[in-house]
């Protein structure tokens, strides 16, 4: 089902600004009998993007009446996508007199082989192209994923499941499509994202969870060389929860003491 400003259709104007100029951000979220995981966090980031990119709020009670709803369709699980445009404007990049802010909000089946990766993990590639600095969209799940799309035909043509990404400067950010963390003895490390990325929601429950154990966090700039070092890897994103990673480039992680910490506490709270 595809609502767009709450109505059942699939009709957008060529004039929308997302379609233009990617004007916008989204989110997808994971369905689990029926609800929304991680839903305050979903919205908290939206409420947060719209704010950086100075893009009026819809009415945020009805989103989570739209959500609520298509969600309640997944007795097992699904996947729930908002995605928010700034909604139609004139010719050019100026956002003047755009106030309409347009919401479209659609449901899709759970991708099957995350439940296989969760469990037997999977390998990484490392992406020879890499992120360009964005310091203005650092952290923002916005629209403009052209660099997503270049980085994944990169895996398809390698054949790799995902793959890391490096930033401009060659130190590790994330992987096409989730963030991702290590561990050497008692300290994790995670990328900072100052100068590109995502700050996925997976990303922020992980480190909440981290904020209350045992572990020290670090949010690092390190080159690829320092995965090599760890004792365990994993990857993270809304949909997919924790996946374990067993090799990057020949280099193989068997342990998954942190990650089997983390997946009894998941969604706990």
């Amino acid at each position: 089902m595809i609502l767009i400003n709450g109505v059942e259709t699939d009709a957008v104007s060529v004039a929308d600004r997302a379609l233009q100029y990617g004007d916008g951000c989204f989110t997808t979220i994971l369905i689990e009998q029926g609800q929304p995981r991680l839903w305050p966090l979903h919205l908290k980031r939206l409420q947060h993007t719209l704010a950086a990119l100075r893009i009026a709020a819809p009415d945020w009670q009805a989103l989570a009446e739209q959500v609520h709803r298509l969600a309640a369709a997944f007795p097992d699980k699904g996947g729930v996508k908002v995605l928010i445009s700034r909604g139609a404007g004139g010719r050019g990049y100026s956002p003047a007199g755009c106030l309409d802010t347009q919401v479209i909000v659609s449901d899709f089946a759970w991708p099957s082989q995350y439940q296989q990766w969760q469990q037997h993990g999977i390998a990484l590639g490392v992406c020879r192209q890499r992120l360009s600095t964005s310091p203005m969209l650092a952290g923002l799940k916005h629209l403009n994923r052209l660099e997503q799309v270049l980085l994944k035909q990169e895996t398809q043509d390698r054949g790799w499941l995902d793959a890391v990404v490096l930033d401009a400067d060659g130190c590790v950010a994330e992987t096409v499509a989730s963030n991702i963390f290590w561990r050497k003895g008692q300290t994790v490390f995670t990328p900072s994202l100052e100068a590109c990325g995502v700050h996925g929601v997976m990303r922020s429950h992980v480190l909440g969870l981290l904020a209350q154990s045992q572990y020290c966090t670090e949010f690092v700039k390190s080159p690829l060389d320092e995965l090599r070092y760890a004792d365990e890897v994993f990857i993270t994103n809304a949909l997919m929860a924790l996946v374990p990673i067993s090799e990057i480039e020949g280099k193989t992680f068997t342990e998954q003491t942190l990650l089997r910490e983390l997946n009894e506490r998941l969604y706990a709270c």
